[in-house]
């Protein structure tokens, strides 16, 4: 039995005491593979001198990562930004106008939607999964639909063979957002083959970290070469024959390098990642107001990240739950909040009330994960939590008489 090291509350950072971490932990992903693998696979790329222009380690990177998600293509894109705008572009319905996806979700999903002149059409998601549905979808759409964006939420995936079978229904292009579902799989396959298309990102947060990056994966021959292309400023063949307009959005060859060697130590990586996930299960379950967002294990995941909710037992408010724990150097961060269709907007969308929506962007956080987090420090996070659990009352008489902001 380990000694609380905050046994007052006024040795509590945000007080004055010392922070509990020195290094500050993360709920960034921030995975180190092999560094011997990354140089190997950079010195490919090296002694070939092609750095960029879909070189040795992008095509490679391409076709493991295409096996991997079981389709047929894979395109790399510097960025899952960019990845995200190409695809909605091309594949949004010519002439309709609006693209359904859901409010609680990335904080510049809409900034897409608009970049790519569509209006975003909010939806609420499932109360239970906190991810879209083709029952919440559904509502939205209308003669304007040109697109709908099914996204999966940080712990497990939204509703998809509910999803792909609304969008076959009702004839409109579907997109899938996968970024945070890399590693998950359903009933009907493995994430990355289902959609028209399904997008990932390759930035350092993510599972898979090639420091930036992204990339989508398909099984429509058309659009795996048409974004190819785009992404290279349009160009074709040794002469680069301009065939189509584009822009200069490809991943280079040490960022596929940085992949492949996080490839390479996925399965070690999903272990360790389950480790601390297990640790999280066990200790939380003792804290009164604190529900952990359990992955369903019945599929494949990925264990990457944890998401708790604030339950009415848990005293402290969630903002003020957060900037005690960042100031002892725990990370953690609301979850999606606040929600999209609460910003402001400087384009075109479709206004809505979403009262579901509302009350969930309020209770969930996350918590500190990844690489550079261990067993131990989940353990220090958790005992910090009950002492904060424990003495809730006295922790807000602190924070109303000191007038901490």
């Amino acid at each position: 039995m380990y000694m609380v090291k905050k046994s007052k509350a006024e040795e509590l950072a945000i007080f004055g005491g010392e922070s509990l971490f020195a290094t500050p932990k993360s709920t960034s992903n921030l995975v180190r593979p092999d560094f011997e693998k990354f140089l190997s696979y950079s010195k490919l790329f090296f002694d070939q001198r092609q750095y960029t222009n879909n070189g040795p380690l992008v095509r490679l990177l391409e076709q493991r990562l295409a096996n991997f998600h079981q389709t047929e293509f894979c395109i790399t894109f510097c960025s899952g930004f960019w990845a995200l705008t190409l695809a909605i572009s091309a594949l949004a319905t010519k002439g309709r106008s609006e693209i359904v996806m859901p409010s609680l979700t990335y904080r510049r999903m809409a900034d897409i939607a608009a970049w790519v002149n569509l209006k975003p059409h909010f939806c609420e998601v499932e109360p239970t999964s906190l991810a879209v549905s083709a029952a919440t979808v559904s509502s939205c759409i209308n003669a304007n639909t040109a697109l709908i964006l099914g996204v999966h939420p940080i712990v497990n995936s939204c509703d998809i063979d509910g999803l792909v079978g609304l969008a076959k229904e009702k004839n409109i292009p579907l997109l899938f957002d996968s970024v945070e579902s890399v590693y998950e799989s359903s009933d009907s396959g493995k994430v990355g083959c289902f959609g028209a298309a399904e997008v990932f990102s390759l930035h350092a947060s993510k599972l898979l970290n090639g420091f930036e990056g992204g990339y989508l994966t398909t099984n429509d021959a058309y659009l795996a070469e048409r974004l190819a292309l785009t992404r290279g400023f349009g160009f074709k063949g040794v002469d680069h024959i301009v065939v189509s307009g584009g822009m200069n959005t490809k991943l280079n060859e040490i960022h596929a390098a940085m992949a492949l060697a996080s490839l390479d130590d996925l399965e070690d990586q999903v272990f360790r990642n389950r480790q601390r996930y297990y640790t999280y299960k066990r200790l939380l379950a003792s804290i009164p107001g604190i529900r952990l967002l359990e992955f369903e294990e019945s599929h494949q995941t990925g264990y990457k990240n944890i998401v708790v909710e604030l339950l009415e037992r848990w005293t402290l408010t969630r903002v003020d739950t957060l900037r005690i724990l960042n100031a002892e150097n725990i990370l953690a961060r609301a979850y999606y909040s606040p929600p999209l269709h609460r910003k402001r907007m400087a384009y075109d969308h479709v206004p809505v009330d979403l009262p579901a929506t509302d009350i969930l962007a309020e209770r969930f956080m996350l918590l500190p994960c990844g690489h550079l987090v261990s067993n131990d420090d989940v353990d220090e996070t958790v005992r910090l939590l009950s002492f904060l659990s424990t003495n809730a009352n006295l922790i807000i008489n602190h924070l109303q008489n000191n007038g901490v902001k």
